[in-house]
């Protein structure tokens, strides 16, 4: 090859090359004074998200994060999903190694609900990158919104703890109203109950536990009927807890498996009824109640309630095995997380961030009262 064709071809491969490395900028680094169709995608491709749950065995945080992967995948955001396995420890390392590998947004189901000092660990770590806490609360009982208040670089997508626990009271209070004779197996004119309880310091839980049962006892009396009273005279609370904290439906099979070998029609003293704080409980409890041949879907059936309206308890309620759950929407919470990441993404503060996504269902989303950064998302009965 002589040499003007040498000189020909390397002039060649450098158009070439150079084509490959503007082509290469451009999709990396967009002209900001160009025309962009989708200014979203811009800014999409900017987040860096690290979503963190607390247990992924959990009924409905799977539903969640579900619902979640597909809300960030639809707006092209890159993220990247670690489980705690119900391990605040584990948590905390997976933030850091996130960090560590360039994550810009935090979005956090905290392992420790109800601790301010697992939440403001986390915003220690994460610095001046904001932090989206989601579901499970980042403060005590006694000060509800004191870390939420400390900080505009982090806010608080979940419920208000409150309200699933009158719903599902409200619930359980008409529906044995309407059903008081067949409810009460022994004809006593008592009604027994039996009480799950995910964890014992989560937020949640309490007011569930709480409420489930004075709300019931409120319609009841009066209704001119007693109130509910608890199968185990003897016990010193009146639940049982999930030791481990996570809500599990293998926790309400061991217990009510055991109850039932004291607590049964032979003996005359036949558990009438059974509340859970969430639908995995509440699915146990179904279980136990088949094996011992009840909730079949036809003969006796023992009134089960819940919370969360799991696509698993919504199927044996339809069966005839469950009798009614609260909702707590799965895809709402998603969207309006996915939503408060996008704002945030574009360069909104994190405040006007959560506003910007409760204005996008007014009616499914409320922002707290005087607490900007801290958005609910509503639940709903479900029979």
């Amino acid at each position: 090859m002589n040499m003007k064709k040498l000189l020909a071809l390397g002039l060649a491969l450098v158009m070439v090359f150079a084509l490959v490395a503007c082509t290469n900028n451009d999709t990396k680094n967009p002209d900001p004074t160009a025309a962009n169709p989708d200014d979203s995608d811009t800014v999409a491709s900017d987040l860096n998200v690290g979503v963190f749950y607390y247990n992924f065995g959990d009924n409905y945080i799977a539903s969640v994060r579900s619902a979640l992967d597909s809300a960030l995948e639809s707006k092209g955001i890159k993220y990247q999903d670690y489980d705690a396995q119900n391990n605040q420890g584990t948590q905390n390392d997976a933030i850091q190694t996130a960090l560590a590998n360039g994550a810009n947004l935090l979005i956090v189901n905290l392992v420790t609900s109800g601790s301010p000092d697992a939440a403001q660990e986390i915003m220690r770590m994460a610095g001046d990158v904001p932090v989206i806490f989601f579901n499970r609360a980042v403060d005590s009982e006694g000060d509800p919104d004191a870390t939420l208040k400390s900080s505009d670089k982090i806010c608080f997508i979940g419920t208000d703890a409150p309200e699933a626990g009158h719903l599902q009271g409200k619930m359980i209070g008409d529906y044995l109203m309407a059903n008081y004779d067949t409810v009460d197996l022994n004809g006593d004119g008592v009604i027994s109950y039996a009480l799950m309880k995910g964890d014992e310091a989560n937020v949640e839980a309490i007011y569930r536990t709480q409420y489930g049962v004075e709300d019931a006892d409120a319609i009841l009396t009066a209704g001119g009927k007693p109130a509910l009273a608890y199968f185990d005279a003897n016990a010193s609370t009146k639940y049982q807890v999930d030791q481990q904290g996570a809500w599990s439906t293998q926790a309400a099979v061991d217990y009510m498996t055991t109850n039932l070998a004291q607590y049964n029609d032979a003996n005359g003293n036949m558990i009438e009824l059974v509340i859970c704080n969430n639908d995995g409980m509440a699915e146990g409890v179904v279980s136990a109640l088949n094996d011992a041949g009840y909730n079949t879907g036809s003969g006796k059936t023992i009134p089960v309630f819940g919370v969360d309206a799991t696509e698993a308890a919504q199927l044996l309620i339809s069966e005839g095995k469950m009798t009614g759950t609260v909702k707590q929407d799965a895809e709402g919470m998603a969207n309006a997380i996915a939503e408060t990441a996008a704002a945030i993404g574009a360069g909104s503060a994190v405040a006007d961030a959560v506003s910007a996504a409760a204005g996008a269902n007014t009616e499914m989303y409320t922002i707290a009262e005087g607490v900007s950064n801290k958005l609910y998302v509503a639940y709903a009965p479900f029979m």
